[in-house]
Parts: C-alpha cells; sequence; structure tokens
C-alpha cells in the first residue's frame, strides 16, 4: 500500500498546495478568510507527512503524522467557530467544549510517550474519534446558525467538511473497535481530502465575508467540466461492459463491444452537438461563476434612465436609449399599439424614419407576444428553425441594421416593441444578456403603459372639461333665452313705447353679443384669461340695469360707504365677463324665487376684521330653500330646487369663485327668503392682488359661518 499511499497524498499535497495559492493570491485580508488559508495550508503539511510516512515507514514520521492530523483537525474547528462568532453571540461552552476534545489527542500521546503500554492505539483513536464528532457537531452548528436566505453560500463548505469528518469518524471508529488502522482508508483519506476542495472554492466564491476573490477562466471550467463528465460516462460503460460481459455467457463479449462502441458514439456525438454545448456551458455559467452584469446596479441605471426623461428625450426615446446601453447597440426605434390594435412607430433614437405598421394578428405580433421572446435577427437569419419557422416581415428582414427585437408586455397583453441596431462592437447574446433585457421590459412596459394611460385620462378629461363647458354655454343659453321670453312677453304691453323700442334692440343686441361669445369660447375650449382688475359698483349698476323691466324689481342699495375706496370706486380681482355672469346667476335666481310682488336686493359690503377682501350681497324675499337642500343639493351639479332648473348655475358660481380666491354662503328661510354672500378678493390701485389659496378660502368660510 505505500505506492498507492505515496500517489494519493502526493496527489493530495500539490491539490492543497495549488488551492492554497490559489487563496492565498485572492485573498484581501479577512480574517475568515485567513482562518481559511490556515486550514488549508495546515492541510497540506498533513498531506506532506502522509507521504513522508508513506516513503519512511518509521516512528518518528508516524509521530509527525499524527501531530499533524490533529493539527489538520484543530485548523478545521477553528476555522469553523470563527464562521460561527458573527452568528452566535453565546459560545462561551461550546468554545470550552471544543477545546476540551482538541486537548484529547496532544495528551494521549502525551501519555503514549511517558507511559508505552500495549492498547494506547486505541486510546489515541478514541481521542481522534472525539474531534471528528466536534467537528461534525461544529458544521451543524454552522450550517443551522446561518440565516436560510444565506445558506446558499455555505452549502457547498457544509457538504464538503461534513463528508471530511464522516469519513474520518468511520476510520478512527474502526481504529477502535479493532485496534488497529485500515491502511485501505487510510490511503483513501488523502483522496477524500483533495476531493472536498472544489466544494470549499465554491463557498469561498460564493461567500463574500471570507474576502477571497475567486475567478476561474470559463472556457478552462468549461473543459475541465466536460472532460470530467465524459470520464464519468465512460467508468460507467465501462461498468456496465464488464457486468454485461460477466453476466452475458457466450454473448457477454460481444455485447460488451457493441456497448462499448454505442457509447462511444454517442460520447462523440454529444461532443460535436452544438445545443449540448452551449446547455453545458450555460450550467456552468449559471452555477459555477458572478454574472457578467451586476443586477443590482443595471436595475437601478435602468430605472435612473427611465425616470429622467427631459425635453430633450421623450420617454419613448428614452426607452430606447436605455436598452441601447445594456447592449452596446446604436439606435433604433419604438412601436406602440394605438386604439385601433395597430403597433405604429412612436419613438426613434438614431434611427432614420420608419412609416411601417405591423397590425397586432401578423404573426410577429403574434409571437412575441405568445413566447415574450427576444428575438435576434442575426440568429434568425442563420437558423431559422430555432424559432419555430418564425416569419418575419419583409421589411424587418430587408432592414440589414436590425439586430434584436424586444417585446414590451404589460398587464398580459403586447403593447409595443423596440427594435435595436447593430451592436457598436462584437456583443455576444447569451442566457445573461436576454435575462436582463427581460427583466428590462418589464419595467419599460410599465412605464410606456402608464404614460399611454395618463395620455387617454389627459384626452378624457380634456372631454370632461369641454362637456362641462358646453353645459355651463348651455346654461347661459337658457338665461338669455329667459330674457328674450321675458321681453316678447313684455313686447304685448309696451311695443308702442319708444323707451322700451330701445330697450328691446339693447336687449337683443346684448344677447347676440353674448351668444357669439359663447360660441367663441366653445371654439377655443378654454376661458383662461389673466386676471384684471373690475370696478364692482360698476358691474352690480350693470347687471341690476339689465334686469330693469323685471318684475319684481331690483334695486342697488349703496348704503355701505365702507366698501368703497376714494373716488368712489371698489376693484376686484377677476375676469369681467365671467364675474358679471356669475353674478347674474345668482340675481337671476333670486328672481325666479321670488313672487311679482316681491324684491331683490343687490348691494355691497364691508369685511370688518379683513379690509383685503369686499362682499356682494344678493338678498330676496322668496320662497327660500331647506336646510337638506343647502346641505346636500346647493352646490352639486345638475341638482335644482326650481322646476325645470338644470342645477349649474350655482355650481358654476363656487367654481369660479373658488378659482380667483372668493367664496359663496347661503342662508335661507323656507317662505321667508334666501340670503346669497359673495366674498371677493379687493385690488388696491398700487397693483394686482393673487387668487388666494385653499386655506384662504377655508378661512373665510369659517368668517362667513
Amino acid at each position: 500500500m505505500s505506492d498507492i499511499a505515496v500517489w494519493t497524498f502526493g496527489a493530495a499535497l500539490i491539490a492543497h498546495g495549488l488551492f492554497g495559492l490559489y487563496l492565498g493570491l485572492g485573498w484581501r485580508q479577512g480574517r475568515q478568510g485567513a482562518a481559511l488559508l490556515v486550514a488549508i495550508a495546515v492541510s497540506a503539511l498533513w498531506a506532506f507527512s502522509g507521504l513522508w510516512l508513506a516513503l519512511e515507514m518509521d516512528s518518528r514520521s508516524l509521530w509527525m503524522t499524527t501531530l499533524a492530523d490533529w493539527l489538520r483537525l484543530l485548523s478545521w474547528a477553528v476555522f469553523l467557530l470563527i464562521l460561527m462568532q458573527p452568528l452566535q453571540r453565546r459560545l462561551h461552552g461550546l468554545l470550552v467544549g471544543a477545546v476540551g476534545i482538541l486537548l484529547v489527542p496532544p495528551g494521549v500521546l502525551l501519555w503514549m510517550a511517558l507511559q508505552p503500554e500495549v492498547g494506547r492505539l486505541s486510546w489515541l483513536a478514541g481521542g481522534f474519534l472525539a474531534c471528528s464528532i466536534l467537528g461534525l457537531v461544529l458544521v451543524e452548528q454552522v450550517y443551522r446558525s446561518v440565516p436560510k436566505d444565506s445558506r446558499w453560500g455555505f452549502k457547498p463548505l457544509c457538504v464538503g467538511l461534513a463528508a471530511l469528518h464522516i469519513f474520518d469518524l468511520y476510520f478512527f471508529s474502526n481504529a477502535v473497535l479493532f485496534g488497529r488502522l485500515d491502511q485501505d482508508v487510510w490511503v483513501v483519506r488523502a483522496v477524500v481530502s483533495a476531493m472536498v476542495l472544489p466544494l470549499i472554492g465554491l463557498s469561498a466564491a460564493r461567500v463574500s465575508s471570507w474576502s477571497m476573490r475567486i475567478q476561474v477562466s470559463r472556457e478552462v471550467v468549461f473543459h475541465s467540466t466536460a472532460l470530467a463528465l465524459s470520464g464519468l460516462y465512460l467508468l460507467l460503460i465501462a461498468g456496465a461492459g464488464y457486468y454485461v460481459r460477466y453476466f452475458g455467457g457466450e454473448w457477454g463479449r460481444v455485447l460488451q463491444t457493441a456497448l462499448v462502441s454505442g457509447g462511444m458514439l454517442l460520447l462523440g456525438v454529444l461532443f460535436v452537438s452544438g445545443s449540448v454545448r452551449a446547455r453545458l456551458r450555460v450550467l456552468i455559467s449559471k452555477n459555477l461563476f458572478s454574472y457578467r452584469y451586476d443586477y443590482r446596479s443595471e436595475w437601478l441605471r435602468f430605472t435612473q434612465a427611465l425616470s429622467s426623461a427631459d425635453d430633450s428625450l421623450t420617454l419613448g426615446q428614452t426607452v430606447i436609449k436605455a436598452f441601447c446601453d445594456q447592449v452596446e447597440s446604436a439606435g433604433g426605434v419604438l412601436w406602440l399599439k394605438d386604439e385601433q390594435e395597430v403597433f405604429r412607430p412612436h419613438a426613434r433614437y438614431n434611427h432614420g424614419p420608419v412609416e411601417v405598421d405591423e397590425y397586432a394578428d401578423s404573426a410577429l405580433c403574434r409571437f412575441l407576444d405568445e413566447r415574450e421572446w427576444v428575438l435576434n435577427l442575426e440568429e434568425w437569419r442563420s437558423s431559422p428553425g430555432c424559432y419555430d419557422g418564425l416569419g418575419v416581415p419583409g421589411w424587418l428582414s430587408e432592414m440589414d441594421e436590425a439586430w434584436l427585437i424586444i417585446p414590451l408586455k404589460s398587464g398580459g397583453g403586447l403593447i409595443g416593441f423596440v427594435m435595436l441596431d447593430r451592436a457598436r462592437t462584437r456583443f455576444e447574446v447569451n442566457w445573461e444578456v436576454l435575462d436582463l433585457l427581460k427583466t428590462s421590459q418589464r419595467q419599460a412596459a410599465s412605464y410606456l403603459a402608464r404614460m399611454m394611460a395618463t395620455e387617454a385620462l389627459i384626452e378624457a378629461r380634456k372631454f370632461d372639461a369641454f362637456n362641462r363647458m358646453s353645459a355651463f354655454v348651455v346654461h347661459d343659453l337658457k338665461n338669455l333665452v329667459a330674457q328674450l321670453s321675458l321681453m316678447l312677453k313684455n313686447a304685448q304691453r309696451h311695443k308702442d313705447n319708444p323707451e322700451f323700442q330701445a330697450d328691446m334692440l339693447e336687449t337683443v343686441a346684448h344677447v347676440e353679443a353674448r351668444m357669439r361669445q359663447l360660441m367663441k369660447q366653445l371654439q377655443e375650449k378654454t376661458s383662461i384669461e389673466p386676471l384684471r382688475p373690475v370696478d364692482l359698483d360698476a358691474l352690480l349698476e350693470e347687471i341690476v340695469a339689465t334686469h330693469r323691466h323685471n318684475l319684481p324689481c331690483v334695486r342697488h342699495e349703496r348704503g355701505d360707504a365702507g366698501a368703497l375706496e376714494e373716488g368712489g370706486r371698489c376693484l376686484v380681482a377677476a375676469h369681467p365677463d365671467r364675474l358679471k355672469r356669475v353674478i347674474g346667476h345668482v340675481v337671476q335666481n333670486a328672481f325666479d324665487a321670488t313672487e311679482e310682488s316681491g324684491k331683490v336686493c343687490v348691494r355691497m359690503e364691508a369685511i370688518p376684521d379683513d379690509p383685503a377682501r369686499v362682499a356682494v350681497v344678493v338678498e330676496d324675499n322668496g320662497r327660500g330653500m331647506s336646510e337638506r337642500f343647502m346641505r346636500e343639493g346647493l352646490f352639486r351639479p345638475f341638482q335644482s330646487s326650481k322646476e325645470g332648473g338644470m342645477g349649474i348655475g350655482v355650481f358654476e358660481v363656487q367654481q369660479y369663485l373658488r378659482e380667483i380666491g372668493g367664496v359663496i354662503r347661503y342662508t335661507s328661510v323656507v317662505g321667508q327668503g334666501t340670503t346669497a354672500r359673495m366674498v371677493l378678493r379687493r385690488m388696491h390701485a398700487r397693483g394686482t392682488a393673487t387668487p388666494s389659496g385653499r386655506a384662504e378660502v377655508d378661512e373665510c368660510l369659517e368668517r362667513l359661518t
């Protein structure tokens, strides 16, 4: 067995030496990494002592091997304890027990030197047996102490060290039971110790806290793995051939030859198969190497790119540029689906104009929607069968610069796709690139879907605003029609009165001008104008003059001199026509709610505790409103207490007054009348007052209450 031991321990020494050298070159001054390096170095020393023992076979080499074996177990125990220190704070009992057990072998060695007796091997093997059990306990504690989401990195180490200590447990328990060492098992210990090194290296690459920089050439690992799998395959074929020959009788040799030949042929087919090699390469890259991308940085960079769309680039162009940066592409084009289920070019980046539409039921769109594959046109041109016979549209196959087609799916449906031009440099599109693009497309699709939803919402709001404006216009038309009806009603009695005829012509001219203004407002779809100073007293005089021939008579009271400034004016910040219209709504409502024998009065009032505001009061002694209607329906659109009313006037008044920083408040008693109090911001001669905020409106409401 000495010759075999020389080979096994020599191979173990070389493996531990090279592995320790590689770890030492990648060490980054970490304590856990230092403990691992010490354990590997001591294991190499143990392999060297075993080689020495196999060559010399004397007592001195035996003592050296025993001491090195104990140091190896000690170094691995210390390494495990260091791993456990940041994970468990209460390690005192475990440390005391570990130190006590680890001191057993040297104590037995010392006792053996002083008391050479028969049976001392059993005592020594018992000490090493206790150390092996301790090692298993420490491995189990490390595995349990690591959080579940971090066990992925520690699993290879725990499996390897557990296998190492279980083999030692078998070796030393055999020695304790039979009083001798099993030379076959002793020789295999070196092989087992070398076999666990790849598992330790895998954990060193996965656990960043060990401060080990593990990096191996992908080609080296690929070919090494392929050779290892080939060797394992040949061993299985050889074993099966031996079994067939042994039990096959006269046909044994023929079957063995046929089996081995078939196995070699199958191995050759697998070696030349590009798909098998590609799958093996992907399997190795996914499980043994760090990814090409730092996904956290890529995700943050892509999200930041989508979030930083500015005036220089639209969101569509930003999406294209973000994809281009990931694969070194020069530019591209984005197609989005419209309401007619047609994908149309929406944006382009560093690319010429493209005016090609693609229908949602086309072969390309169905393929992108169902498969969600990133279409590599270079791969499709060389191997169309990879895409299940996909028929690429003629316009796309004729674009020589087209490279990748990335589907954009959101909410379970295809909302668009991006075509990227060829990369600036040679760029390999592997599984990792495809995974990154698929992940990024979901983020981009969500942004684009939100953009499309926002645009649809804006359009809906435009229609809503237009409809609301139309409702206000219709309400104004109703009031104008009421004026014309009243004029026609009075014309039967006053048609021969020249003064009435002049008033009638003036009223018709006013109605015609007002209707033209309403039509212009609808055509321009807006009525937003800058605020201007409006003489409130003169405006009220115009409103009263408009109703001077109506019954009941309207009075313009001028009793509150505090509401006027020097010069007898009171300026407010508003739009003249709109302010006249909303105050006219309130006055018209007072007329509609009052009998012809009643009274309607309009006046201005100063607000003593708020000189920056003025109140317009419209008071009548009509039928009034109930408290329930005032609380639940007064300011709601399309609700009215009048028969045939539209319920728009008071709502428009409230909306406009809030727009210019004012407020309206009603007080009413059924059968006694109603008082409408409109508070407006004053504008002094030195400058224009700006509309107040919502807080000021609320404060004004509290004062009125």
